[in-house]
């Protein structure tokens, strides 16, 4: 079967674009105007789930070994970011002094940042990124923030596989379900559930939308209405909650409530609009970086958080336009270099585990 170089041109420009949202909202935060980051937020995370429902299937076994290696990949990873950011902490100690370290992790680290600055490897740690318990990364807080979404889309592809595989002709409703159990969640605030619940419900909206346009093409004559519906939607936002809702677009994101998901709207609507439609038929920086999206979106995280010393350097002696355009493209290439040695280190963790089984193999 053909790739369909879309998904991966859209995949890319997803992760893309989530690159450009760390820069303004972690480093950015010092210096980049508030409306610039919260147009960074026109193409989001929403889209990353719509693309998995496009691209999932009914089928469980395929689905639970594709999370399984998702897990093992992840599990690579974060071993390889613990061991990471304890040598960096103990060559930090040997060139600097502890109050240094302890003034860059309370400035730069933003709410992820540490409350004491130690050469000791808290083992707890790695535990719980195993099992998806976001503590603290001190050296490279952007990774930890931005892993919120995988623990959704485990949680997303588990029961939305289930959806797929046992109810297939009830898509729609299921869909509706979402849509009204997150219409009673903004309604009604004072019952809106924690943990992942809430996320859960307007994402599994999208996903299972995705699904539902699997091989389909939005008809000509439905564009604009779609484009029209969306900007009286935002019309509505802003009247309903003021002005000032445009710089609580970010608030509104964890959990999603109404604001961010009308904000979300364009981005959905313009990523249906060209699915089946924007015929991408060569390959390219974008569609290689939408084919090997989740050691990019680990990368990214790493690089993010890297882009703060160049901050420090200058952000006193460039513009911010400048300096977010300079940060922005050396993010990029950071985030592109890492995600290469990431994907061999995937690769050579797995050899390792095949070893391991060969040797350990009942005969």
């Amino acid at each position: 079967m053909k790739r369909d170089l879309y998904i991966d041109f859209a995949k890319g420009t997803a992760t893309l674009s989530i690159v450009f949202i760390h820069t303004a909202f972690w480093s950015g935060q010092f210096y980049i105007p508030a409306e610039v980051r919260v147009f960074s937020l026109v193409f989001d995370v929403a889209l990353f789930y719509a693309l998995s429902g496009i691209t999932s299937g009914a089928h469980i076994e395929k689905t639970f070994y594709r999370l399984l290696k998702l897990q093992i990949t992840y599990m690579i990873f974060v071993t390889l970011l613990f061991f990471l950011d304890y040598f960096f902490k103990v060559f930090g100690l040997t060139f600097f002094s502890a109050e240094w370290l302890q003034d860059f992790y309370s400035t730069f680290g933003s709410k992820y940042a540490a409350t004491s600055v130690s050469s000791v490897p808290q083992w707890e740690n790695l535990g719980n990124w195993y099992l998806h318990q976001y503590t603290n990364a001190d050296t490279f807080p952007v990774v930890m923030g931005s892993f919120w979404y995988l623990k959704v889309y485990f949680i997303l592809t588990v029961l939305g596989v289930l959806i797929l595989r046992f109810f297939p002709g009830h898509i729609p409703w299921f869909i509706g379900l979402c849509i009204a159990l997150t219409l009673l969640f903004n309604i009604f605030p004072e019952i809106y559930p924690s943990g992942q619940v809430g996320y859960v419900a307007f994402y599994m909206a999208v996903f299972l939308t995705g699904n539902l346009m699997k091989g389909r093409k939005i008809p000509d004559k439905i564009v604009p209405v779609l484009y029209g519906l969306v900007a009286v939607a935002l019309l509505w936002m802003f009247w309903f909650y003021g002005n000032e809702i445009f710089y609580k677009i970010n608030r509104n994101k964890f959990p999603p409530k109404i604001p961010y998901i009308i904000w979300a709207l364009f981005s959905l609507v313009t990523l249906f609009t060209g699915y089946n439609r924007l015929q991408i038929t060569r390959e390219s920086f974008i569609t290689h970086i939408g084919r090997n999206a989740i050691f990019f979106y680990f990368a990214q995280g790493i690089s993010s958080s890297l882009v703060y010393f160049i901050v420090v350097q200058f952000q006193e002696n460039l513009p911010w336009w400048l300096l977010m355009i300079l940060v922005y493209a050396i993010n990029i290439g950071l985030a592109f270099l890492i995600s290469g040695f990431l994907k061999k280190a995937d690769d050579s963790g797995w050899k390792v585990l095949q070893f391991l089984r060969m040797k350990t193999a009942v005969r």
